[in-house]
């Protein structure tokens, strides 16, 4: 597949357009001016970088006299407040001057951490939470957004929310000191390890997002995915549907697998089942069916955990295929799936 080349300008963010001209400047130029940024401006501008493609000359060109002509132009500087702060530091000032300054900038301490944690799924924050003190939970509930707040809350056990909601309600004006050690902590101890985790999960997440895509988009995109990086697209299809979510299956859809697989690829599937699955596959057999079965895997004796990991896979494609025929419904575990009798 040839690389798409880009050749409009209007189309550029300022990420791209940032990349562009640090990639034109070369690696000794961009390496100076990375000093100079905070590390998430760098992980941003890298990750832009990297899947840039090809960038057309004229592009390159037009970048350079916008700039030119933005630098000449007096009114044009753009400040930020990282960029304030450093240069505050550049000019000398002692660290308690410059953080004075800056937090009269910023408004109320750790705005910024606040707005990240809103980006935070309530059942992240809320795992995360439930490991700290009542009266931590109860400052850091009443610094995000109410409607977030309260979603965390009904995820904490209930004696745990009470004691949280109760300290909410008796809670004073924080001392500056403890906002900031709080910050601290969720900075380097749960910002930091989510950091960790959404790196190491990557997949997962896609495979999520490929679970709520229709089956035409879907097969569109595993197509792609297979052709340019055969690995992921391996890992994303294991985990859009495991062998133990055949689980949330009904009686019928049971039975429809149990018709349509491979009788010889089961008792190695079933082997490394948890017990509940295994007696609701025997449970939707005829008694006879289900004695040869667990006959069939006493028989088998130890078996290598990459057969039974390749017999689970085989057993869960015959379930997908079935749902793209139509023949059976696999519930996304949302309640929008949720079956009414």
């Amino acid at each position: 597949m040839s690389m798409r080349i880009r050749e409009d300008y209007r189309t550029l963010t300022g990420a791209e357009k940032a990349a562009i001209f640090l990639m034109a400047l070369g690696e000794e130029y961009t390496a100076s001016v990375f000093q100079n940024m905070d590390d998430e401006e760098i992980l941003e501008l890298s990750q832009v970088m990297s899947s840039l493609g090809k960038i057309n000359a004229n592009v390159v060109e037009r970048l350079f006299v916008d700039f030119a002509e933005q630098m000449s132009s007096a009114n044009s500087l753009v400040g930020t407040q990282e960029s304030t702060e450093r240069l505050l530091q550049k000019a000398g000032m002692n660290k308690e001057k410059i953080d004075n300054i800056m937090e009269e900038i910023r408004g109320p301490a750790g705005r910024t951490m606040w707005e990240k944690l809103t980006n935070v799924s309530e059942e992240v924050l809320s795992n995360f939470l439930q490991k700290e003190y009542p009266q931590t939970v109860a400052v850091v509930l009443s610094k995000i957004s109410s409607d977030h707040a309260a979603r965390v809350l009904a995820m904490l056990p209930d004696g745990f929310a009470m004691e949280v909601i109760n300290r909410m309600l008796r809670m004073e004006a924080v001392q500056k000191e403890v906002l900031e050690d709080i910050e601290r902590t969720l900075r380097t101890e749960f910002m930091s390890n989510l950091a960790r985790t959404q790196r190491r999960d990557s997949h997962e997440m896609m495979a999520e997002i490929f679970n709520s895509l229709d089956r035409t988009a879907e097969a569109r995109f595993m197509e792609q995915l297979e052709k340019n990086i055969p690995e992921s697209a391996e890992k994303i299809r294991g985990l859009m549907f495991t062998f133990e979510d055949l689980q949330k299956l009904d009686p019928q859809a049971i039975q429809a697998v149990l018709r349509a697989a491979d009788k010889d690829k089961l008792p190695a599937a079933l082997k490394g089942a948890t017990e509940a699955l295994r007696d609701l596959f025997f449970s939707n057999m005829s008694e006879r069916a289900a004695k040869i079965m667990k006959e069939d895997m006493e028989a088998m004796g130890p078996v290598r955990l990459k057969d039974v990991e390749e017999a689970q896979q085989y057993v869960v494609s015959v379930a997908k295929d079935l749902e793209a025929r139509g023949e059976i419904t696999i519930a996304s575990g949302t309640e929008e799936d949720e079956l009414i009798y």
